[in-house]
């Protein structure tokens, strides 16, 4: 949950939705309520994500309205995840049991109607089959369409309840008075084959959709049972403890035994081990823990021991807060669920209307049995109409495509940021941290003869918090600190300070330009060849005298110039933009093969950059450190940092790439494009089945060739197209 001021942005999970008239419902009550400034429902992973005012309204509140409205709103407590898995996993065997008694007794109802059409008393035999089948394991669907009904509203149950219930009703009629037809010259006929039919396939269908959901949800899943449930701490006089990890608090020191996940996030301060770190950033190799480095909750330690202590703990470590942001991007909306929303709010009623049209016509035009035409026609519409198809198609594989992501190290904060990657022209990439390991250190240094001035600059750099100037005072660390006043960044060009009553200036080439400060030929040379060779250079000077000049290198990673390759072949343009001075910028670019650079740059004016490039038609991706380029990340379609994990990181792009790796970029826009197919290919078929399925079942073909489409085709043809939107959006999880 997410706090600013007194508004709360939260995820419930919601109980008893059967379609996408249901999560409409929800949303739709959650939005009317007072003091809710906005509230979206995903019917595939069953949850409200709803943003409110808590001077004005609560969970309590909220709950309320939407029981009232014949749903459940969960609040979301320690235990929720295992109320909500229980509910699921109940509601799964109660399908899997209709599933089986519809069956039982469907089955001969089936091959009785086929096989023995004259045996005495059919009609008797066919009414004692199909009545357990409608009312006790077709209860559930009269049960939520007389919730529905009582609020005015309808759903998939409303459909099936209707018709079930009409060919039911009208069979018992056929069977009880089978003289009113007879004396009018008219065959009696029943449906009750229909009737039991339809709830079994039905029946069918909502078991292999529950089943296919809970697939979609898996990757939150797997995460989630990441969490230990309990560590070993190290007490005061040497002992050893094992205690629930919800007692841990920051700066306990923890043990890590061979095999077991870490608890919470720390620092190794003793042992030596390779931790298995992929469940969080997709990378297969372990990585190597000695003291002073940053271990993770969740990660899997190896063959040796590990003591750490801890430094975040309960929702602030970092699988916390992916399952956060995980379970907030799955219960976002893409915009073109926008009109999906739409039709799936009026869908029912227009599908209960074409099907009273459709039998009004069939008693005015169809002859003989114009009744028994009406009645299959009005029946088959109802039961071939799927709001559920509509309502999943996005959802699913909104759901199973951020869930890929994150199980590959790509944290996705939405739908919109997921469907926008998927039409970017263009990349801009930051150096330092991103081409770049974004680790410096000083590889080469020369100095005007006298190096006394060591200590001032590492006083100076110390002062500063960018990447470059830690580089200087990790070579400068064997100096003295001086006490340093009148300390001011320059941003692009350096530092300024005094020092025992001197000013000094540590920066770039521009810094010493615009101060006047001239260096002998001789530095300038060593300088440019440093340059050459990708070093970034730092000049330092007093206001009297050149000092020196430092060479920085920051090696690029191993997998950056694959990942600018793989962004090409993707056609995209590839930009690289840097605060850094153009001769270390190209010798960057040259290496990486990027064609477009865009060298010493104020960090105000990357996001212009960017601005002037989006004005030109081209869809931007941003890729920074998520600190330093936070303006030009927002004003990118597509911001996407490398994080390493950082808090700044996460709040401040769409994606983030826990693993730092660029390669993941590429997967990311491949994962998006893959999602945004599917779910084009999922409304496609839904909106197709329901715009070609409703008129056949209306008897459309019938002038034209005698067809009449049998209802509990119909009803299968429904089960059927559910699951296949379901099982489509599940193919994402194996695509490459």
């Amino acid at each position: 949950m997410a706090q600013d001021s007194k508004i709360v942005t939260a995820t419930y999970p919601v109980l008893n939705m059967a379609c996408a008239a249901c999560s409409a419902a929800v949303e739709q009550t959650l939005q009317q309520q007072k003091g809710v400034i906005e509230a979206t429902v995903n019917l595939a992973a069953a949850q409200a994500h709803v943003t409110f005012d808590t001077r004005v309204t609560s969970y309590r509140k909220l709950a309320k309205a939407v029981k009232a409205a014949g749903f459940v709103l969960v609040e979301p407590t320690d235990d929720s995840a295992d109320v909500v898995a229980d509910y699921h996993r109940r509601r799964m065997r109660r399908w899997r049991t209709r599933m089986i008694g519809s069956l039982v007794f469907f089955l001969p109802l089936m091959v009785l109607s086929m096989t023995m059409p004259h045996i005495a008393h059919l009609h008797y035999i066919m009414w004692a089959l199909a009545t357990p089948v409608l009312f006790v394991f077709g209860y559930e669907f009269f049960k939520g369409a007389w919730q529905q009904a009582c609020h005015g509203r309808a759903n998939m149950d409303t459909l099936v309840a209707v018709s079930t219930s009409v060919a039911y009703l009208f069979s018992v009629f056929n069977t009880l008075f089978p003289d009113f037809w007879l004396q009018r010259g008219l065959e009696p006929h029943v449906y009750f084959e229909a009737s039991a039919g339809i709830i079994a396939f039905v029946s069918i269908g909502k078991m292999l959709e529950e089943r296919a959901k809970d697939s979609t949800t898996v990757a939150i899943s797997k995460l989630m049972g990441l969490q230990p449930t309990s560590v070993t701490r190290l007490l005061p006089d040497g002992t050893m403890q094992s205690v629930a990890i919800d007692t841990v608090v920051a700066g306990d020191r923890l043990m890590a035994h061979p095999g077991e996940r870490i608890a919470v996030d720390g620092i190794v301060d003793g042992g030596d081990s390779y931790v298995d770190e992929s469940m969080l950033t997709g990378e297969p190799m372990p990585v190597h823990k000695v003291a002073d480095v940053r271990v993770y909750s969740g990660t899997l330690n190896g063959k040796g021991v590990l003591y750490y202590v801890a430094e975040k703990t309960g929702d602030a470590t970092l699988l916390s807060r992916i399952i956060r942001v995980v379970q907030e991007a799955q219960g976002s909306k893409a915009p073109v669920q926008r009109l999906v929303d739409k039709v799936a709010a009026v869908f029912v009623p227009v599908v209960i209307t074409i099907a009273v049209v459709a039998f009004v016509v069939w008693c005015l035009c169809g002859g003989d049995d114009a009744f028994s035409h009406a009645l299959l026609a009005f029946v088959t519409v109802l039961v071939i109409a799927c709001p559920c198809a509509l309502g999943l198609a996005t959802p699913t594989a909104i759901t199973v495509g951020i869930g890929k992501a994150a199980s590959q190290g790509i944290l996705i904060k939405n739908a919109d940021a997921l469907e926008t990657a998927c039409r970017v022209t263009a990349v801009v990439l930051d150096k330092t941290g991103t081409l770049t390991e974004g680790h410096p250190a000083v590889v080469h240094s020369m100095w005007c003869g006298d190096e006394s001035y060591r200590s001032v600059l590492n006083s100076i750099e110390l002062r500063s918090e960018h990447p470059l100037a830690q580089a200087v005072t990790a070579y400068l660390s064997d100096c003295d600190v001086q006490p340093v006043t009148d300390f001011r960044s320059l941003p692009g060009r350096g530092v300024a300070a005094s020092c025992n009553g001197l000013q000094y200036y540590a920066g770039n080439r521009a810094l010493m330009d615009e101060m006047g400060i001239a260096f002998s030929s001789e530095m300038q040379s060593v300088a440019q060849s440093w340059e050459r060779d990708a070093n970034t250079v730092i000049w330092f000077a007093s206001s009297r005298e050149p000092i020196a000049v430092v060479a920085i290198s920051d090696p690029l990673k191993p997998t950056s110039h694959e990942a600018v390759e793989g962004m090409r072949k993707l056609g995209m343009k590839v930009y690289m933009l840097t605060g850094d001075n153009h001769s270390t910028a190209q010798a960057v670019a040259r290496q990486v093969g990027i064609d477009n650079v865009v060298a010493g740059v104020l960090p105000e004016d990357k996001s212009t950059f960017i601005s002037q490039l989006q004005q030109q038609g081209e869809v931007v991706a941003m890729i920074g450190d998520g600190i330093n380029d936070s303006a030009a990340l927002a004003q990118a379609d597509v911001s996407i940092a490398m994080g390493q994990g950082s808090d700044i990181a996460m709040d401040v792009a769409a994606m983030t790439i826990i693993s730092n790796d660029l390669v993941r970029v590429q997967q990311a826009i491949v994962i998006s494009q893959q999602t945004v197919r599917t779910i084009r290919q999922n409304l496609f078929w839904a909106f197709i089945y329901n715009v070609i399925g409703i008129p056949i079942a209306a008897g459309a073909l019938y002038p034209l060739n005698g067809f009449l489409l049998n209802p509990m085709i119909a009803s299968a043809a429904m089960a059927l197209s559910s699951v296949s939107v379901v099982s489509n959006s599940l193919r994402l999880k194996w695509k490459k």
